[in-house]
């Protein structure tokens, strides 16, 4: 699977017996979800995050089964096996939980994982996928799925007990990732969407898309839903949500809908006595597309989903990640980091787009795009800067080095694109290509007073992150963690 006239790019060899053979029939997609564990000389990153096994929830399956067969089964409890031995009972947080022994010096690295490979049952033609929290029925599912309590995932970094700053951007990720349960909530609410607009759109199919299964959301991650129709006829999105508004309005589920006219347009709405709050768009399958390759990168390094996490709720706390107000979308923010990470003089990521070209095609079929990652290796890289180092690298890098006026960020290329180059990018303030549609996710920033300020947030939070090396500085990790674990 590597690209056509070159070599593997330090890819990890795969381990026998790292995964058993796998039982005969359709395999789940597998997220590489377990990555090689590396040490530098200076003991200032011990290796990865410990990232226990999927869930044994049924798969989400993207070429379903001609019919639906009635309930889906309810799989056994299954019990992660934490790093001091003991089992963890719950799947929620409270403010009590948030796990210090994690930064015992004393730790050389994580336990091994033993990630045994999930099967489906089904005929051969289907193609199913095993997310990192593991809740997925299929969009064909005409009821509200079962769901088993999965107890809390492990993620754990470990680092040397001097790295304040690394142990606190851990403890921050370890708080506010998304958690199994709030997955099951979100898939709970979709399967009960899907079954009511099929009552007006018969051919209908939902999806769950965005940071929800891009393994980059946070317990307070609005869930992004893709409505599918296909005809010979041309949707309107607009005439869809106006209908589907109406629809909603009679839900006793659904409240605060509005509609939302923008370029993509979306349905926002809140599951009723809930903080989960949805946005629907229609047929914007670039947006499925996106979520597995972003996936793939998330995965592809360990340090990758901490690292997005902060910058999101850094960027949230300073007023520039709201595309709604002129300012930076979460989308626009994850590609700014992986950027960055793909252009260290050792970099942290490649161009997966490059390097894996079929696996990420943009004409490939919906119902094949999970299958595209399935094949690509864990990228193992030669980079050990700790979590704390790629932050201050990352602000650095937006506020001194990179050419807002020269330069196009460009994950699909890896490297930064001249943007004199081409016509679409000049007299723009902030560009950043879309990895499959090629134009522009910063587009909302259009004003010169929104540019300038965020460019001086990056600079300000530079500064003072280089001075002090303590993420209260820039962030009230406390209050976001407290907000975070507090969610219902």
């Amino acid at each position: 699977m590597f690209p056509r006239n070159a070599g593997p790019r330090q890819r990890a060899p795969y381990r026998a017996d790292s995964y058993p053979p796998p039982a005969p029939g359709p395999r789940p997609h597998d997220y590489n979800l377990q990555r090689v564990a590396s040490v530098n000389n200076n003991r200032r990153l011990f290796g990865s995050f410990y990232v226990p096994g999927p869930a044994r929830f049924p798969p989400y399956e993207w070429k379903p089964r001609a019919q639906a067969t009635g309930l889906l089964p309810v799989p056994p409890p299954h019990m992660a096996t934490m790093t001091n031995g003991r089992k963890r009972q719950n799947d929620d947080y409270s403010s009590h939980e948030v796990k210090r022994q994690r930064l015992d010096p004393t730790l050389s690295r994580a336990p091994p994982l033993h990630c045994p490979d999930q099967v489906v049952a089904g005929s051969s033609r289907s193609s199913s996928f095993a997310a990192f929290d593991g809740f997925h029925p299929s969009p064909h599912a005409d009821i509200q799925p079962q769901v088993t309590a999965v107890p809390k995932s492990s993620n754990i970094l470990q680092i040397d007990a001097e790295d304040k700053l690394s142990n606190q951007m851990v403890e921050l990720f370890d708080a506010c990732q998304q958690k199994t349960s709030d997955l099951a909530r979100k898939e709970t609410c979709r399967a009960r969407l899907q079954k009511d607009i099929q009552s007006i759109y018969a051919v209908a199919r939902l999806y769950l898309t965005g940071s929800s299964m891009n393994g980059l959301g946070c317990r307070s991650s609005d869930a992004d839903l893709c409505l599918i129709l296909k005809g010979k006829k041309k949707t309107d999105p607009i005439h869809v949500l106006v209908v589907l508004q109406r629809l909603f309005k009679s839900l006793l589920y659904v409240e605060k809908t509005q509609l939302i006219r923008a370029t993509v347009p979306i349905l926002k709405f809140k599951e009723k006595g809930s903080d989960l709050e949805f946005d629907l768009n229609i047929n914007n399958t670039v947006g499925i597309r996106n979520t597995f390759l972003l996936r793939s990168y998330a995965y592809a390094d360990l340090r990758i989903r901490p690292l997005i996490l902060v910058v999101k709720k850094w960027a949230r706390h300073h007023k520039i990640n709201d595309a709604s107000k002129g300012t930076l979308s979460s989308y626009t923010l994850v590609l700014m980091v992986l950027h960055y990470l793909q252009t260290l003089k050792q970099p942290v990521l490649p161009s997966l787009q490059k390097d894996y070209p079929e696996c990420f095609h943009p004409s490939m079929d919906i119902d094949m795009i999970p299958e595209g990652s399935k094949h690509i290796p864990p990228y193992i890289s030669r980079n050990h800067s700790p979590l704390g180092e790629l932050l201050l690298g990352f602000l650095k890098y937006y506020a001194t080095d990179f050419r807002w006026d020269m330069q196009v960020i460009s994950v699909r290329e890896a490297k930064a694109l001249p943007k004199n180059n081409f016509q679409q990018w000049r007299n723009k303030y902030i560009c950043v290509e879309e990895p499959f549609e090629r134009n522009n996710v910063a587009r909302a920033v259009h004003e010169q007073m929104k540019f300038v300020t965020i460019k001086a947030e990056f600079a300000q939070s530079c500064r003072t992150l280089q001075d002090r090396k303590d993420l209260n500085s820039i962030l009230p990790v406390r209050a976001i963690i407290n907000k975070e674990v507090s969610r219902r």
